[in-house]
């Protein structure tokens, strides 16, 4: 049966209630449950400033009609009798996006443009029983909700029709060297290095959320597009549709944008694995001053704390945080701190924190989340109350002595055993939601930032889900290896999170694990990844770089325990690579610097429209075919296209120009020569500089 209440299309059919809604501008959200009640999550769809609710209501329209089953007069062979039978079918419009369902109640999507309609997509609902039964299907095999044995939750899956010539773009982070997802299975889940943002662009003129935290997959393959959800309450994903910057501006208009960067942020990040006193972060940020280099901020990495979950610097190793943040000041320079989720047995907090229902809660075992440097369980960013909790000390023991900026770090969080089903937060099994952690780890933080009058909250966090955005989170592609693969892999992983919604993201310049800063091959990859690394949303150089510095003490005694020191990595600032490697670096350094106004107007775009700072040439050039194939150059706002260098060895390199407008050419900065659009040129890549390509003049 299909009804409508005024504001939604309503499908029941006996083995579920279909709601399709309009949601924003050219767009649907549609959800489907099996229970008496719509669950009432919004997940990334939150609309707290009711916002959505004064659109207006979508164009609705049922009707009756007469089907014929075709494949009937197979049904009777004496007779050859076609079999008439009274349905319904009904559409809804909103804007540009038009909504069929047919008299067997599934579902296509279309695009209205020029009074003409063009297909998006469409369930699939060709099954056996479908195609081998001469009666009417008793359900419909585009979406199920499926009950799971032994388990409170369904099984949720939605299979579409898939398209040959589709190209699909987003999805967050992972780390492969795959622009278009397209043939690929994702894994719906968070892992160190892996951020699952479950949203994307289609080359068919569409944008689909799958807006279900669950743990799951999406499978993009040749013979369907297939979303799963192992355990969930719900089906619910949105659909809009235009150009991509359309569908961008859409999508972040629904799941929310992000705040203005401030000023500092768009400059340059010194960091490493891990200053360990107040005395050695002082010195970094007086040589950057003493050699006229820019610097911005910098990060103190973890353990500068006692234990883990006691939110406070160790008073042996920075005696005097309050001295130490005047210092920086008076250089203006921000400091930022590391911040774990991960909350040791012998922390001062832990008794409390476990009493009051703060802490991952086990379904299936007894233990510890994480037993690195101590047996430690998270504690749980889904319950409102923890966020609270964990921001009044953070407040208290950084915030009060003049820190604003937090490095989010665990942010999955990483498990020691990525086994989900062992879990419980506060919103419910980590099966059903654990892909939100993220979300709300940010939300804590720039919550509570806004309380103390912090105009414009940042913080640095190891993943996010869609949303994140708005809570001023800076993602970073977590603890990557030293390697030009990495770095390719990188690059992918930037642009796929900017399509997915979130625009402020960087990575550890020259990678994280690894990197002998006495190795040329390393110093090759470090020049390479600083260069892209000027071009990116975030700045920031960061790595452990082995050997390791052994500390002074093995122990040190906290609350009558033994706790272990952590180790240092070899220097990491600008200087520490040699004379040839730093002039270069200067060079980039000064550059970044000399961008600022220009990455200010991006970032001014991206609050505003939701427009990603660096994206793929489709993003632009959306109506050249090739652009949608180039997956190793791409825009750093509209009018530079860079083209990073990610081999090693490597001196020239080839580039593809888009089509431009009439009268526009590419100009290289490098050499200022000129050139045509619609053609791939070689170009000179010493390694003292990347080729940046600009659409027409470019004045720094």
């Amino acid at each position: 049966m299909l009804k409508t209440d005024g504001k939604k299309l309503i499908i029941e059919d006996g083995f579920g209630t279909v709601w399709i809604e309009a949601w924003g501008k050219d767009s649907v959200r549609v959800r489907m449950t099996k229970d008496r009640f719509m669950d009432k999550n919004d997940w990334a769809l939150e609309d707290s400033a009711g916002q959505i609710s004064k659109l207006p209501s979508a164009e609705i329209k049922i009707e009756n009609v007469d089907t014929t089953y075709p494949w009937a007069k197979h049904f009777d062979s004496e007779t050859n009798q076609i079999e008439k039978t009274s349905g319904q079918t009904a559409c809804l419009k909103n804007g540009r996006m038009f909504v069929k369902v047919n008299y067997e109640n599934w579902i296509s999507f279309w695009k209205i443009e020029n009074e003409k309609e063009e297909l998006l997509f469409e369930e699939q609902w060709r099954n056996r029983w479908r195609i081998d039964r001469f009666c009417v299907p008793t359900n419909n095999a585009g979406r199920e909700l499926k009950a799971n044995p032994g388990k409170f939750n369904n099984k949720a899956t939605v299979r579409f029709e898939a398209y040959d010539d589709e190209k699909i773009f987003g999805m967050g982070q992972y780390q492969d060297s795959h622009l278009d997802k397209k043939g690929g299975v994702w894994e719906l889940s968070q892992k160190n290095s892996q951020a699952s943002v479950p949203f994307i662009i289609s080359s068919r003129g569409y944008g689909f959320l799958w807006n279900n935290p669950a743990i799951g997959t999406a499978s993009f393959a040749t013979n369907g597009t297939v979303w799963v959800a192992e355990e969930t309450q719900k089906i619910d994903y949105w659909v809009t549709c235009g150009s991509p910057a359309e569908i961008e501006e859409n999508y972040t208009a629904v799941a929310g944008r992000t705040p203005m960067m401030p000023d500092f942020a768009m400059g340059f990040w010194q960091c490493k694995l891990r200053y360990r006193n107040q005395e050695e972060v002082i010195q970094v940020a007086k040589e950057y001053r003493k050699r006229g280099l820019p610097l911005d901020v910098i990060v103190i990495d973890f353990f500068h704390w006692s234990c883990q979950g006691d939110f406070k610097f160790d008073a042996e190793d920075w005696p005097d945080p309050d001295k130490m943040v005047k210092e920086l000041s008076e250089m203006n320079v921000k400091l930022m701190v590391s911040v774990w989720p991960t909350i040791d047995e012998r922390s001062e907090n832990f008794e409390e924190m476990a009493s009051l229902g703060l802490l991952i809660s086990f379904d299936k075992k007894d233990g510890f989340n994480m037993d690195w440097m101590g047996n430690t369980v998270f504690f749980d960013t889904t319950n409102p109350e923890t966020r609270k909790y964990v921001w009044e000390k953070c407040k208290e023991n950084y915030f009060k002595k003049g820190i604003q900026l937090f490095w989010l770090d665990e942010a999955e969080p990483e498990y020691g055993l990525y086994e989900f089903d062992h879990y419980k937060y506060h919103l419910g099994p980590a099966m059903e939601c654990s892909n939100i952690y993220p979300y709300y780890y940010a939300k804590g933080f720039y919550d509570g930032l806004k309380e103390e009058g912090v105009d414009l909250p940042l913080s640095l966090v190891r993943c996010a889900w869609a949303g994140s955005q708005k809570y001023g989170a800076v993602v970073w592609s977590g603890d990557v290896h030293s390697d030009f693969r990495s770095f390719r892999n990188q690059v992918q992983a930037g642009l796929s999170m900017a399509i997915a919604g979130i625009p402020w993201w960087t990575t550890d310049i020259g990678g994280f694990l690894g990197g002998d800063i006495k190795s040329e091959e390393f110093k090759e990859l470090l020049v390479r990844w600083f260069q892209w690394g000027c071009f990116c949303p975030v700045m920031r150089l960061h790595g452990e770089r082995p050997p390791f510095h052994k500390p002074e003490k093995a122990y040190h005694e906290v609350r009558g325990y033994q706790i272990k020191q952590m180790e240092s990595g070899q220097d990491n600032e600008v200087w520490a690579f040699g004379d040839e490697i730093y002039k270069i670096l200067e060079k980039y350094l000064k550059l970044r610097a000399s961008l600022k106004p220009y990455i200010k107007e991006q970032m001014k775009t991206a609050h505003e429209k939701g427009a990603p700072v660096m994206r793929p040439l489709m993003y632009d050039f959306s109506d050249d075919e090739l652009s949608w194939e180039i997956e190793d150059q791409y825009m750093f706002g509209p009018k530079l296209m860079v083209c990073p260098v990610m081999e090693a060895g490597v001196r020239k390199r080839l580039v593809y120009l888009p089509v431009l407008s009439s009268g526009e050419k590419w100009i290289e900065l490098s050499s200022n020569k000129e050139y045509e659009g619609g053609q791939e040129v070689e170009v000179d890549a010493p390694l003292d500089c990347m080729p940046v390509f600009s659409r027409g003049q470019f004045i720094l």
